[in-house]
C-alpha cells in the first residue's frame, strides 16, 4: 500500500483511486529525481496499467517500475 507521507501526492492519489483493484495495493517511492512503484500484479497488462496511470504526474521526473508479474 502506499506509505502515509505520500497520500496526498498525485501519484499515490492515482494509484490510491485506481478503478482497478490491483493497482490500489502497489507501494510507490517518490523523490524529486524519480518514482519506483513496488509489487505484485498477476498480469503484465496490470504492470503497464500501473505504469500508464503515474505518467501524467511524473513532472519530468523518471519513472522505475518493479511490479512484479505472478500468476496465481
Amino acid at each position: 500500500m502506499v506509505s502515509s507521507p505520500l497520500l496526498d501526492s498525485p501519484c499515490a492519489q492515482a494509484l490510491r483511486l485506481s478503478p482497478i483493484p490491483p493497482l490500489r495495493n502497489l507501494a510507490l517511492e517518490e523523490t524529486e529525481e524519480g518514482i519506483v512503484i513496488h509489487g505484485r500484479v498477476s498480469s503484465y497488462y496490470l504492470k503497464q496499467l500501473a505504469q500508464e496511470a503515474l505518467m501524467p504526474h511524473l513532472d519530468g521526473r523518471c519513472l522505475r517500475n518493479l511490479v512484479r508479474v505472478e500468476r496465481p
